[in-house]
């Protein structure tokens, strides 16, 4: 790889990396190629010339921030055991990383379904095929707690995610739009409230 390759690629990155940092802290249409450019101390035609239009740029964000979530929700919660121990991986994870507001990682996913929810628009197919196959991943993690015996048999997985996405909405708003320092210790409470009117008898963990 050339100098010249090398760099390119790095600035990419880099270009990715700080809108990822604006959409998280002022939403996805706060962005601009301009106002990254400004950010990085970069011209415009510097970021044009390595991501192209605003909708690429938007769309790249929108792949970064789904790897990063992955990266921080979802492979480490796959390391706990099937059912209910990994459910609980997965919104206890997911809850941190929402209420870190010093890090600007609040969740895309919800902000931005407020975002989008009234725009018809390629970014908002992108975001709500993200959304959803996030959140299908819950259901089937439910699903496993069930066939493990760890819910009760009645339970239903997509209420049940939905009930847990409630939550998030909750914690978004008063941990990011509030900034209550206790909000994330609500939400972890409110949400071992909610798992124990499903769990089962028979599973204690």
């Amino acid at each position: 790889m050339t100098a010249k390759t090398e760099k390119s690629e790095l600035t990419f990155a880099a270009i990715v990396d700080a809108a990822v940092d604006m959409a998280a802290a002022q939403g996805m249409e706060s962005l601009s190629l301009g106002q990254v450019a400004k950010h990085l101390g970069i011209s415009k035609s510097g970021v044009f010339s390595r991501v192209g239009s605003l909708e690429a740029l938007q769309q790249a964000v929108l792949d970064e921030y789904d790897r990063r979530f992955v990266a921080a929700v979802f492979t480490p919660a796959m390391a706990h055991p099937r059912g209910l121990p990994r459910l609980n991986a997965l919104v206890s994870l997911w809850i941190e990383r929402a209420s870190n507001v010093e890090l600007l990682t609040g969740c895309i996913y919800v902000a931005g379904a407020f975002e989008y929810d009234d725009v018809e628009s390629p970014i908002r197919a992108v975001l709500e095929s993200n959304l959803r196959r996030w959140r299908g991943a819950m259901v089937r993690t439910v699903n496993q707690a069930l066939e493990a015996g760890h819910l009760r048999p009645d339970t239903d997985a997509e209420q049940l995610v939905f009930e847990v996405y409630s939550l998030m909405i909750g914690l978004m708003h008063d941990a990011r739009f509030l900034r209550d320092p206790k909000a994330p210790a609500r939400v972890r409470a409110a949400y071992e409230r909610l798992i124990s009117t499903y769990r089962s008898f028979k599973y204690l963990e």
